[in-house]
């Protein structure tokens, strides 16, 4: 903490920039990874207990009132209601076929799904990109401002070089330590996203097909 305090204390405007950068990439960082973490546990929980609930159901009213009671994340009832809702009158949707028209609605429905559970990740994925080469530009700029004050300050000596030297070298771990949960939370998160994107196109799959077979009893 005494050398933190040193280094602050001893840096000029830019060391300061890229420490508070750093920092401000950390903070950000963490606020995402810990609220993915939370959103993608319920979304994991819900797809296993709300889609065989659903299925469980005596009828279709009765299954979207499990289903909305179970998806707490919303990213299964918006595709049910989309391909139970009837085409609008009048338009190019509703005059398409009713395969082609399921396949377009739960397609797109199944993307903003997967928007909603791919949010923050570009994020994870800027910082873990760009965060050791902040760290390295600090490094570079202190070991240059820790060198231009030694060599106005007289007789340079090796005692004098390495504490300065040693204290801007911080910050290229400090890079580190930013970037590195940043790309692990990354990596962690897309193989759920992943998971979850497979569950999702299984249930938009049997959703049309519920969908056609309701619209042929009705035929």
């Amino acid at each position: 903490m005494n050398t933190l305090a040193q280094i602050w204390s001893v840096g000029d405007a830019v060391s300061r920039a890229v420490a508070l950068g750093l920092l401000a990439m950390s903070v950000s960082a963490w606020v995402v990874i810990l609220w993915k973490a939370w959103v993608l546990t319920r979304v994991r929980a819900d797809l296993a207990r709300a889609v065989p609930a659903f299925w469980a159901a005596p009828d279709l009213q009765a299954g979207r009132a499990r289903l909305a009671g179970l998806d707490r994340e919303q990213v299964l009832l918006p595709m049910l209601d989309t391909a139970l809702q009837p085409p609008e009158t009048g338009t190019l949707d509703a005059g398409s076929e009713a395969e082609s028209r399921l396949t377009r609605r739960l397609r797109d429905a199944l993307h903003r799904a997967l928007a909603q559970l791919q949010s923050g990740q570009v994020l994870l994925a800027s910082v873990g990109s760009t965060a050791p080469f902040v760290g390295l530009f600090g490094t570079v700029w202190g070991i240059y401002h820790a060198l231009v004050g030694l060599s106005a300050g007289g007789a340079i000596s090796l005692d004098k070089v390495t504490g300065p030297v040693g204290e801007a070298l911080i910050m290229t771990a400090a890079g580190l330590a930013v970037a590195i949960p940043a790309v692990l939370a990354y990596n962690l998160f897309g193989k759920r996203v992943a998971a979850c994107e497979a569950d999702l196109e299984g249930w938009a799959h049997d959703l049309r097909e519920l969908a056609l077979q309701r619209a042929r009893q009705e035929a």
